[in-house]
């Protein structure tokens, strides 16, 4: 769907994107992550033509980039902007004309989006009367409603109550099975666990990590393990050795032991039940699976401190 090749920016000699390129897979949702600064509003506001890069090219469906793909682009910019003397249909009619659709298909559009969101009896309010969250709702459909095949979000789930994230993430996910391809840009991990299927990761302009959810969770692997096991606490810490560290150990109430062990070194799970077994019953065994925010700080750091 969409290929970036090389894009670099820079605003007045500071570099703020430095040869970032990527592909952003069609009909799945791509997390574009990063800390403040790292460069992901300037690079969605060169997909959204917004902006020119100093030098790089980016594809749209194996086209390069122009002005008549916006038609098929949708894009909720994180400084919301809607004009609040207009009513909430004549707002969305505006911008779905501006998307190049005609004003029949517009209205069918937005009555759809409307009824779905179960918000149809505000659409001859004035924007300014609305709720923040309410005002949300509309920037949101104005973003759809015009039927684009890509889609940008800059923090969407910024400023809803938990009932309406959950509305809003359900409302991706549909669109993603329907084939739309998404960029999600957010400062939360939870919901680019839940949603995202690919991640890019960008630091101080630089790309850090751009692969499969799934890759990126086995290459960062943690060096933690769940260790569920039957006999003594001492026996168990003694066959341990200096191999792994023992962080934690608690009984349950059925007379097992759970203890928690760090890897040490290049060791292995097999390490982990040679050296205890024969000491204590095995219950079970998992690695610890890490969690997005630690990734994303491990990888960040870890950028960091090569810079």
């Amino acid at each position: 769907m969409i290929e970036i090749f090389g894009v670099s920016k820079s605003y007045q000699r500071n570099l703020v994107l430095n040869d970032v390129s990527t592909r952003i897979p069609q009909g799945e949702i791509t997390g574009l992550l990063g800390p403040n600064g790292a460069g992901k509003t300037t690079l969605i506001r060169i997909i959204n033509q917004m902006l020119e890069p100093n030098s790089g090219y980016i594809k749209f469906d194996g086209q390069l980039l122009n002005h008549s793909h916006l038609r098929h682009m949708g894009y909720l910019p994180e400084e919301r902007g809607l004009y609040g003397s207009m009513t909430v249909k004549d707002q969305l009619l505006f911008l779905c004309r501006l998307r190049g659709m005609t004003k029949v298909n517009s209205m069918k559009n937005i009555e759809f989006w409307l009824n779905k969101f179960d918000i149809s009896t505000w659409r001859d309010q004035k924007i300014h009367s609305l709720s923040k969250g309410m005002a949300q709702k509309i920037q949101f459909i104005s973003t759809i409603a015009h039927n684009p095949e890509f889609i940008v979000l800059d923090e969407p789930l910024s400023g809803f109550d938990p009932i309406n994230v959950e509305l809003i993430m359900k409302e991706l996910q549909e669109l993603r099975d329907a084939g739309k391809t998404i960029l999600l840009s957010t400062h939360n991990m939870q919901n680019v666990q839940d949603m995202c299927s690919n991640i890019l990761l960008l630091n101080e302009g630089n790309k850090i990590a751009d692969a499969s959810f799934t890759a990126i969770c086995s290459d960062n692997a943690s060096k933690e393990f769940i260790v569920k096991f039957r006999g003594t606490k001492i026996g168990f810490a003694n066959a341990l050795w200096t191999d792994f560290e023992l962080l934690k150990q608690e009984e349950h109430d059925d007379g097992c032991f759970e203890a928690k062990l760090l890897m040490r070194g290049e060791k292995s799970v097999d390490d982990l039940i040679n050296n205890i077994r024969g000491h204590v019953q095995i219950m079970s065994v998992k690695r610890r699976e890490p969690n997005m925010h630690e990734i994303f700080m491990n990888l960040v750091h870890k950028n960091r401190e090569e810079l």
